[in-house]
């Protein structure tokens, strides 16, 4: 009874290996290669995905030169690392997909070889594209997950990172990356990023950014909960302070969380220059954003609802430059910001050379023809050119895509009614931002809850030697960077 049922199996895996195969050949580039009449051994692989030079000088030549009957006889004799003995009921599509070469037995295909043959294309490692920083690495992400690592160890030379690979996606299965530092990171941190990615259902993820939108506390808000960056040295610096990085293989960025609203604000260059340059740099940044995102809602309130604000001397200049413009405030201010942004998205999806060629030359083009022909006045041209200006100084893309679209509420607030419309309109956000999360940490830390000694690298940069202390909101195991001692200066001048 017991060879009965045995046989019974084995036939059953056997019609299940030869179905297999026969629905893979529906694809072109799947090879099934018998080698010679009396060669035991048949291989399968997807020549696009395999190294063919890897295929002929050296699985070939072996299987067909030495005197190999079974597979472990292959295994231990073929010079190649990472063979893997399989039995069929493993999926057999999941090697072949990986850029494996499959190596079966024609007499009995129970049990198979998985030979790592994977061919890889990718692109040179270049400089950020992104993320220019005037000083500091130069080095940026490609789309090989591999070689991003590489990027990361070669700098971080700790036996306590750990880096944990994870298949996402359903359909098109992919490769995800968990990097953490051990004895630093938040064991509740790293937990909640794994269980986050354990638990998508999303068929296909191709870039890292759309695993951000899936594993973020808050999907639907304006705001980005993850940090994504093309920088290894801003990931570096991540994983010294205990957070937790996410990379996808096929994507040039990187996930870094927990996040703050202030880190969307900072740049590697502030830590790169003196600390008093890096402070003022930060907070004009932060300013610019601000004017950025209130100006022309500003504008409509004053122009709308509160005329008493306007200086006298002001005063004359606003209406004979509005005097012709047959619209309300609202509608040149939205006529002009829908003009802006058309400029910088063509310029964006054009290539470089001529994108900023668009950008300059129809920016000047239609300013100067909207003031002629009275569609909008020349203060209103400033002020928008001016907040348009000051929105380029956010460094991060994601921040920069927010503040684009969150000055559109705070304009039909101010044609709604004024200085207590956009009042209004800026305690609906700050309440939302008080509400977010980033892997369930307070977005707004360290303002809210406040922690004052996490203020050491938030809206300014402080001297390298106090900040020898990581954020607690991270609720880091090692609460301390370094020791610091001061240095010992000489009283006196040296005498020549």
């Amino acid at each position: 009874m017991l060879k009965r049922k045995y046989q019974t199996n084995s036939h059953s895996i056997s019609q299940s290996a030869k179905t297999t195969i026969e629905q893979l050949h529906r694809s072109a580039d799947f090879v099934t290669d018998e080698l010679t009449a009396s060669n035991p051994f048949r291989i399968h692989y997807y020549k696009t995905l395999v190294n063919q030079r890897s295929i002929h000088n050296i699985v070939l030549r072996y299987l067909k030169s030495q005197d190999m009957n079974t597979l472990e006889e292959v295994q231990e004799l073929l010079p190649v690392e990472g063979i893997k003995k399989l039995g069929f009921q493993h999926s057999v599509q999941d090697e072949l997909l990986r850029g494996n070469l499959i190596v079966v037995e024609k007499n009995n295909p129970q049990t198979l070889l998985s030979i790592p043959l994977r061919k890889t294309e990718q692109r040179a490692v270049e400089i950020t594209e992104n993320e220019f920083t005037v000083l500091g690495p130069k080095e940026a992400f490609i789309e090989a997950l591999d070689v991003n690592i590489n990027l990361i160890r070669k700098q971080f030379h700790n036996t306590h990172l750990i880096i944990r690979e994870q298949t996402v996606g359903s359909e098109g299965k992919n490769t995800a990356a968990i990097m953490y530092v051990e004895t630093i990171a938040s064991k509740q941190n790293v937990n909640t990023m794994i269980q986050r990615l354990e638990d998508l259902s999303y068929d296909e993820p191709i870039d890292v950014s759309q695993l951000g939108h899936l594993i973020s506390d808050n999907p639907n808000s304006p705001f980005a909960q993850l940090l994504g960056t093309e920088r290894p040295d801003r990931v570096l610096a991540a994983l010294n302070e205990g957070k937790v990085v996410t990379m996808l293989d096929g994507s040039p960025m990187a996930l870094i969380g927990p996040t703050n609203l202030y880190e969307f604000f900072s740049s590697p260059d502030d830590n790169y220059v003196l600390w008093p340059v890096g402070s003022f740099i930060r907070m004009m940044r932060i300013f610019g954003v601000l004017f950025s995102v209130i100006s022309t809602s500003l504008y409509i309130a004053i122009t709308t609802y509160h005329h008493e604000l306007i200086p006298n001397d002001l005063l004359t200049t606003m209406i004979s430059s509005r005097i012709e413009v047959p619209y309300p405030p609202i509608v040149e201010v939205l006529f002009l910001e829908i003009t802006i942004e058309l400029l910088r998205e063509g310029g964006a999806r054009l290539p470089n050379r001529i994108g900023q060629t668009i950008g300059i030359v129809g920016g000047i083009v239609i300013g100067t023809a909207v003031v002629e022909a009275s569609l909008a006045s020349s203060v209103l041209l400033i002020i928008v050119s001016l907040t348009a200006l000051a929105s380029f100084t956010t460094p991060t893309y994601q921040m920069g895509n927010t503040i684009r679209l969150i000055r559109f509420p705070f304009i039909l607030f101010s044609q709604w009614l004024g200085f207590l419309g956009i009042s209004i309109c800026s305690l609906l956000f700050l309440v939302h931002l008080l509400n977010l999360k980033s892997l369930g940490n307070p977005y707004m830390a360290p303002i809210y809850p406040f922690r004052w000694g996490d203020l050491r690298n938030s809206l300014a940069v402080l001297p390298v030697r106090m900040q020898n202390m990581r954020p607690s909101f991270l609720r880091p195991q090692k609460t301390k960077r370094f020791s610091p001692r001061p240095l010992n200066h000489q009283s006196e001048d040296i005498e020549e």
